[in-house]
């Protein structure tokens, strides 16, 4: 008969005992191969592997400082042409509730940020067939006339494609246009899975795994920092995941331009995807959390994704290899309109780090403590 709990158990023995050498790998800080990684995520060994990624962070982040930022995201449009099946926000170009921001509004939007004690606005929206290179020069240089001190840490690598095919210039051209404009840093969105087989079937009509790679890498060559991301648990595989975290460091081997990784899980509610396949669990969130801490030794920042987890989920996540607990949200649209209605205000969120052991620090968007220079 097998015992209660059989299979955790068979994954922590089999992570324990059968892998000894691969556990003492992990303590010394060894470069874990790809079949490494995937005997982790394999292993159902959440307990080991929390801390194993909790001594990590500790060696590497001293200190018991966990970071966070007021900011806010500025959905400027809802319009996108991509049809991603896992996005519960977006509208087709005619659709009767499809809408683009007016510049008063953006504008008005980023003062009542910095009114509110933020430093930074990411604008994202979708692939709108009509805004243009030229568009988000002038809505950018208008940005940093009007609230001056706010960081411009907007548009995903998909955005960047398309802009540049709308524009018809090339990626460099459109990001060196960009940045000269005030764009400060990229978000690491749209980038779900690079895997192509994954993105055909969730995201037909959006960027590839090597183009999101490449808009990456041109903007670390312009001195331009970035995020890498992950959106996991709709049609994709472990060994997926994997390949994921793969491509992501090995960029950042070539680079170093990554200021942080942020792994969050699929929210299928109100998408075409919803009631197909299982979702990940919060389980295989806080193992992912982990293995992205061991595996991606490169990345410093590992992110507490609290907006799609919930607050307790993401204190359980500090302990797990996180060191950030990422933004306050004071607007959010996208995973709202899938159904998750997580929200947290600066205190929340300081009594939420406090509360799990650690010190609280407001940053901006390159992580640099607010106060200091």
């Amino acid at each position: 008969m097998r015992p209660a709990g059989g299979r955790a158990a068979a994954g922590r023995i089999d992570l324990i005992v059968a892998h000894g050498a691969l556990l003492d790998r992990v303590r010394r800080g060894v470069r874990l191969s790809d079949e490494e990684a995937l005997l982790l995520l394999q292993s159902k060994d959440l307990i080991t592997l929390g801390r194993l990624a909790n001594e990590r962070r500790r060696r590497l982040l001293p200190g018991g400082r966990v970071t966070y930022i007021v900011d806010r995201n500025i959905n400027y449009t809802n319009v996108c042409v991509s049809g991603c099946r896992f996005c519960a926000f977006f509208r087709p170009p005619h659709s009767p509730e499809a809408y683009v921001l007016s510049t008063e509004e953006i504008v008005e939007k980023a003062r009542e940020t910095l009114r509110l004690g933020g430093t930074g606005v990411m604008l994202q929206g979708g692939l709108h067939p009509e805004l243009d290179v030229t568009y988000f020069e002038r809505l950018f240089r208008t940005l940093k006339r009007e609230v001056p001190g706010l960081d411009i840490h907007s548009l995903s690598p998909p955005e960047i494609v398309y802009m540049a095919r709308l524009s018809g210039i090339d990626v460099r051209v459109t990001l060196e246009k960009l940045q000269a404009a005030g764009l400060d840093s990229l978000p690491g969105g749209g980038a779900e899975i690079l895997v192509d087989r994954v993105r055909r079937e969730v995201a037909p009509g959006k960027a590839t795994a090597d183009e999101w790679i490449q808009v990456m890498r041109q903007a670390h060559g312009l001195g331009m920092s970035s995020t890498a991301t992950m959106m996991f648990g709709s049609v994709d595989t472990i060994e997926d995941r994997v390949e994921h975290l793969h491509r992501i460091r090995s960029l950042q081997d070539d680079t170093g331009g990554f200021r942080a990784f942020i792994p969050w899980t699929f929210q299928e509610k109100n998408t075409s995807l919803e009631g197909q396949g299982a979702r990940a669990t919060g389980v295989e969130y806080l193992m992912m959390i982990a293995v992205s801490r061991l595996y991606l030794d490169n990345v410093s920042n590992i992110q507490a994704s609290w907006v799609t987890q919930g607050l307790k989920v993401g204190q359980v996540a500090l302990h797990f290899g996180a060191n950030d607990m990422g933004s306050t949200m004071i607007e959010e649209n996208v995973v709202r309109s899938a159904g998750v209605t997580f929200t947290a205000g600066r205190a929340d969120l300081e009594h939420a780090i406090h509360a799990a052991g650690f010190i609280p620090i407001q940053r901006r968007t390159d992580y640099s403590e607010v106060g200091k220079k």
